[in-house]
């Protein structure tokens, strides 16, 4: 993006499995219609959508995560938190939930949104995401 000294920086991600796409998409948008809704509504919606759901694997997770940032410039681009309801969401659709976490930093103020496996961020740098204080988490639920 040229013009007012912004740049906007889209991670890149290996192409998926077809198969895997329309359900990348549909994930994609479902998100982009959660992240409407206000912070706790958001949590106890992915709350339930996680119940039942065996605990995903770092893989699974990555799997995921790359799927939707190669399907969608929103997911691939700035929007961490449709970015991050968006793999869970994907990673539910194959029977599996990763831990869903939102954090913030104070100085300068800032918020991020993340999937982990284990406490472990999965496809961030992790270095980066352990600086956030995290403030709402959605684990995996059986």
């Amino acid at each position: 993006m040229s013009g007012g000294g912004t740049t906007l920086r889209l991670e890149s991600a290996d192409p998926p499995p077809r198969l895997l796409r329309p359900a990348a998409l549909l994930a994609a948008g479902a998100a982009r219609a959660l992240t409407r809704l206000p912070p706790a509504r958001l949590r106890r919606v992915l709350a339930f959508a996680s119940r039942g759901a065996r605990p995903a694997t770092a893989d699974q997770a990555l799997r995921a995560r790359n799927a939707v940032v190669y399907v969608s410039l929103a997911c691939a681009g700035p929007r961490c938190l449709q970015r991050s309801v968006a793999a869970a969401l994907l990673c539910r659709l194959g029977g599996t939930w990763p831990q869903w976490c939102t954090g913030v930093v104070t100085e300068p103020f800032g918020a991020h949104a993340w999937v982990a496996v284990n406490g472990e961020p999965v496809g961030e740098d992790a270095a980066h995401v352990r600086a956030f204080h995290v403030i709402m988490t959605v684990p995996p639920r059986r």
